[in-house]
């Protein structure tokens, strides 16, 4: 499946929780520039995800549930921090963003993220929408797993 996703900065002055949130915990098995291995607990479910290389904001992603206590296992294995968040998802005209305030090392970060069906995708763009980070490396949930935003 091919993941065309666009990441922003959020003002944490102009928004607010909608509704109740989901704790992620994820960590990386891999960290090959030419694809990446992450285990994610996201609330009681638990997820092994195989992302490629990421070409412009296009990318491809493969992403299969497994057993809690695989997960829990994998998350031993991983290479540097876990990235730990809050996930909550709001519907702005007609699309699903999912926003993430960050915790842990990261904490005070917070993206939200936006799916398309193309590069090219028009979209309109909420008011608490700070700054686009898309092609910036550092807002990767990877580097911020090498790199925690509060050594930056």
């Amino acid at each position: 499946m091919l993941e065309i996703e666009r990441k922003f900065l959020v003002d944490k002055n102009k928004w607010s929780p909608s509704g109740k949130g989901i704790a992620i915990k994820q960590g990386y098995i891999s960290d090959d520039p030419e694809r990446t291995v992450r285990v994610r607990i996201a609330g009681e479910k638990s997820f092994l995800t195989i992302k490629g290389k990421s070409i412009g904001i296009s990318r491809t992603e493969l992403e299969y549930e497994i057993p809690l206590e695989d997960a829990e296992l994998l998350m031993k294995m991983v290479l540097n921090e876990t990235v730990q968040k809050t996930r909550y998802k709001e519907f702005v005209k007609g699309h699903d963003w999912e926003i993430d305030v960050f915790d842990g090392q990261n904490k005070g970060l917070v993206m939200a993220e936006i799916e398309l069906e193309s590069e090219s995708q028009n979209f309109d763009i909420p008011e608490w929408v700070e700054k686009e980070v898309s092609g910036d490396k550092r807002y990767f949930n990877l580097w911020l797993s090498q790199k925690p935003y509060d050594t930056w």
